[in-house]
């Protein structure tokens, strides 16, 4: 079976940085475009960041650019989520998505918890 999981949450300061990972198993990692996206309580799930299946184009949701950066190690069959500078409005359960048009994600992580305090 596929599997998304996910790990590098946590608590951290306003300003500071956390690097999310999602390892991915059970599909051609490399034929995927991956996602990351994020959802907080009574809220629609929200998209973060993309990137292409070979790591070649990336896009980002307005309010991350500049802080976050999304990589992938097609080697590892892992994608990452740099998150810098980060604000208390970042905080949510991040969930790590794959997809083969972007737009039906097909497989997503179990998430995993963000919280910046102020």
């Amino acid at each position: 079976q596929v599997q998304l999981v996910e790990s590098g949450g946590g608590l951290v300061q306003a300003g500071g940085s956390l690097r999310l990972s999602c390892a991915a198993s059970g599909l051609m990692f490399g034929t995927y475009a991956m996602g990351w996206f994020r959802q907080t309580p009574g809220k629609e799930r929200e998209f973060v960041a993309a990137i292409n299946w070979s790591g070649g184009n990336s896009y980002y949701t307005d309010s991350v650019k500049g802080r976050f950066t999304i990589s992938r190690d097609n080697a590892k069959n892992t994608v990452y989520l740099q998150m810098n500078s980060l604000k208390p409005e970042d905080t949510a359960v991040y969930y790590c998505g794959a997809t083969r048009d972007y737009a039906e994600y097909e497989y997503w992580g179990q998430g995993t918890q963000v919280t910046v305090s102020s």
